[in-house]
């Protein structure tokens, strides 16, 4: 089982949700699960493909094509810009 955590107010109502868990049959990218459950985060893919959006997986700044297999977190966090340089955000 994969955990996705969702952390700003935009991707939050975007899925109407924070925090999904999905169970996976091997590793895969985190585009790849995230097109695998479109219909609760299809709206979360649009910011992402619009560049808003920073992903981490098991509290390390990943991308879109990093592997997660069962047992990861994946924590996606709405930035305002595209930058990430001095980035204000926090992983509890």
């Amino acid at each position: 089982m994969v955990t996705v955590l969702l952390f700003g107010h935009a991707l939050r109502e975007a899925a109407e949700d924070s925090e999904f868990r999905f169970e996976v049959t091997g590793p895969m990218t985190v585009r790849a699960l995230l097109d695998t459950h479109q219909e609760k985060l299809g709206r979360v893919i649009l910011l992402m493909n619009k560049g808003e959006v920073l992903v981490t997986v098991n509290r390390k700044v990943g991308t879109l094509d990093s592997k997660v297999q069962d047992g990861d977190t994946i924590k996606l966090t709405h930035q305002l810009t595209t930058t990430y340089e001095g980035a204000t955000w926090q992983n509890p």
